[in-house]
């Protein structure tokens, strides 16, 4: 199964590479060539920053794929983590040119953090995004190090249902991606692990 069609750079990065691009031919126009070098290096840049390829998402009903494009940093347990108590957790260092858009990790529908009371959402302050497969398997996508105080902006709402490997967020200038894993279900990662949004696995949520 492949991603909706797009263009290959995420939306968000449109302006600027129009932008870019219309300094790009008034430079060749009427400057020198070496501000015409600077300017396709800057659309040449900005393309890097913003591209959003398309991916073959893998045919694994309970599999979980990478949100992001990066390394496994990190694989270990969660006190508090998919609001049930003990989790798996794995983090992953975004590739800064990587995708510039985060994938959702499974099917599912987007639930809202902040119906949920108590102490159990509090690793979930902000910028989190849970979601919970038709089985009642609760995953939870969070970010953490942004860069210029840039965060991630999802455009998914409330109730909406995505598909596993659906587009969800743009990442910006993020560092770190979380996802909180029930407990039960089976990691198929290690750190180091070098992994691709949307088509490789992280692991399996428990349901048959």
């Amino acid at each position: 199964m492949e991603g909706r069609r797009n263009p290959f750079v995420a939306r968000e990065g449109l302006p600027l590479l129009l932008l870019a691009a219309v300094a790009f031919f008034v430079a060749l126009r009427y400057f020198d060539i070496a501000v015409t070098v600077a300017a396709a290096m800057l659309f040449f840049v900005f393309v890097l920053i913003f591209r959003d390829p398309r991916r073959g998402i893998p045919a694994s009903p309970l599999g979980v794929v990478s949100p992001v494009d990066g390394r496994i940093v990190e694989v270990d347990l969660a006190d508090k983590g998919v609001l049930h108590g003990e989790a798996h957790r794995v983090s992953i260092r975004i590739d800064s040119f990587g995708t510039y858009t985060a994938r959702a990790p499974v099917e599912g529908k987007v639930m809202d953090l902040r119906s949920v009371n108590g102490d159990k959402v509090v690793d979930y302050r902000t910028n989190a995004l849970w979601l919970q497969t038709d089985e009642g398997d609760d995953v939870v996508l969070q970010f953490h190090g942004y860069r210029l105080g840039l965060a991630p902006r999802s455009f998914v709402r409330f109730g909406e249902r995505v598909g596993q490997g659906q587009r969800c967020a743009y990442l910006r200038l993020t560092r770190i991606a979380e996802l909180h894993l029930p407990i039960e279900s089976k990691i198929l990662v290690k750190p180091g692990q070098v992994v691709t949004a949307g088509s490789d696995l992280i692991g399996k949520v428990p349901h048959p």
